[in-house]
């Protein structure tokens, strides 16, 4: 079990949830959060790292080639349930969104399935809602890697630019990855 965390400048993130939220409010009928945009991003990166898109079978790693990107639910601090947006890897954000309201939803009103909590390939955990800065998540066994988002919070930071150095303020967060370092 190793554990390794980056720190990550959502400004642009933030630009274009600002932009869009009243109306994707309006039109989804729930709030456009942070974690379809990091999802989303998620999934694009488990096609540049496949080995992070595995489970531990008997004796060997088997890396998958769809991604069912399950979502750590809190309920109510009585608990926590995983389910899996299966074949996540063929949606856009939008519907990426949408299943993570669906399945919150149903987890929090105790109505999902069997099959909506099986067979994920990789884990995406949200602590920051509580304000933590630094979380070692616990893996998802038989899955290899959770990721963990962290509190969004507005801090001065240098920033590189053509004409020198200058210092903004602006949404930083730190992505914190724990993985089975055999994978």
């Amino acid at each position: 079990h190793a554990m390794t965390a980056v720190e990550v400048d959502y400004e642009n993130v933030e630009r274009v949830r600002r932009s869009h939220r009243d109306e994707f409010k309006a039109s989804e009928g729930f709030s456009l959060t942070y974690l379809p945009f990091i999802s989303r991003a998620v999934i694009d990166a488990l096609s540049a790292f496949p080995h992070m898109n595995a489970t531990v079978g008997d004796g060997e790693l088997i890396v998958h080639n769809y991604v069912n990107l399950a979502i750590a639910v809190d309920l109510n601090f009585e608990g926590l349930l995983a389910p899996v947006i299966h074949n996540a890897d063929d949606m856009r954000m939008k519907a990426v969104a949408r299943s993570i309201n669906d399945l919150a939803t149903r987890a929090r009103t105790k109505k999902l399935s069997a099959d909506d909590i099986t067979q994920g390939t990789f884990t995406i955990s949200n602590s920051g809602s509580f304000g933590t800065h630094l979380v070692l998540p616990i893996i998802n066994q038989p899955q290899v890697a959770i990721l963990d988002l962290e509190a969004v919070v507005k801090r001065a930071v240098v920033m590189e630019g053509p004409e020198g150095d200058s210092i903004a303020i602006r949404p930083m967060v730190n992505l914190c990855l724990s993985f089975d370092h055999r994978a």
